[in-house]
């Protein structure tokens, strides 16, 4: 198998115009997935991906850590090839924790670097209290400005090459950049064909950071039919392409200027993914996909959801 050459995108913030590929491999926890983490990442990376996604509540950084290690060991890749992005979790969240959280990430990893670090969610919680759902009771005041500060001593101590957020809204947004020296270069956020974010999109597009779609099939936390997987008009739009649904989605995406971190550890599918840059949807297709029922399928991390945690 060739491996497939990814686009990629320059992250606009950065002060090394630093690139990102457009697809990446999420490694959130599913339960459902029976292959092995680490052979599904040697497996990628054989494919043509260089961009991976962990966070260190998903468990995942250990075996990321350890598949890369052995990538660049058994020459497939180099590290300068690769875009690792890792995020602080809330009980981390913390203008003193934010430092020695990213440490402790990059020992993990077995990574001297990271090339991004997020912020989770724009909540904080008791330190040293993991739990997920998080409690409400738990959660402290979000110091927005002290924890920023910190992440940007994170960049100039040269823990990671560049600092952005995950699931913050365009008010959020609006709140972190009054305070910003270094201004974030992505957030990840739910995006998909059923929750296509265009307000969130026209903002951070006017503002220089780029979207990370997460759930870019509709996939993850769903109960009940999936609105993406199971749409008869992207049914249509996929059979007059000869491509999956899944194909039409991640294609969509693309043409939006986007990059997202499908989660698939089946060899067929993840080859599938990359399989979205030698052709485009029409603008018939566009038409159709814009008239999607829209909805948020991730509502929030907390027990019970927090009002006021979307705009």
């Amino acid at each position: 198998m060739v491996a497939v050459e990814i686009p990629t995108l320059v992250l606009p913030n950065s002060s090394s115009q630093q690139k990102v590929p457009v697809v990446g491999m999420g490694s959130a926890p599913d339960f459902t997935c029976k292959k092995d983490t680490k052979e599904a990442i040697i497996e990628a990376i054989k494919q043509g991906y260089r961009h991976f996604d962990t966070a260190a509540a998903y468990g995942s950084e250990q075996a990321l850590g350890e598949a890369l290690k052995e990538a660049v060991e058994l020459g497939l890749v180099s590290r300068q090839d690769l875009f690792v992005t890792s995020k602080l979790w809330v009980t981390d969240n913390h203008p003193d924790l934010v430092v020695s959280a990213l440490r402790k990430s990059l020992r993990t990893l077995q990574l001297e670097y990271l090339d991004l670090y997020l912020i989770h969610w724009p909540l904080s919680s008791q330190p040293g209290k993991f739990s997920f759902p998080i409690e409400v009771e738990d959660l402290l005041p979000f110091d927005v400005k002290g924890v920023w500060k910190a992440m940007e001593e994170c960049q100039k101590l040269g823990l990671t090459k560049a600092i952005g957020v995950s699931n913050f809204s365009v008010k959020k947004l609006q709140n972190l950049l009054s305070v910003a020296t270094i201004l974030p270069v992505v957030n990840q956020v739910e995006m998909n064909l059923a929750w296509q974010q265009k307000e969130l999109r026209e903002f951070c597009s006017a503002n220089g950071i780029i979207i990370t779609a997460f759930s870019p099939l509709r996939k993850g936390a769903s109960r009940g039919p999936n609105e993406v997987m199971d749409n008869d008009v992207l049914k249509e739009i996929a059979d007059a392409h000869g491509k999956s649904i899944a194909q039409i989605c991640l294609r969509w995406l693309y043409e939006q200027g986007v990059t997202f971190v499908p989660k698939s550890y089946d060899k067929e599918r993840m080859n599938q993914n990359l399989k979205i840059f030698d052709w485009a949807l029409t603008e018939e297709d566009h038409t159709k996909i814009n008239q999607i029922h829209q909805s948020r399928l991730i509502a929030g991390p907390t027990k019970p959801q927090l009002n006021d945690l979307w705009d």
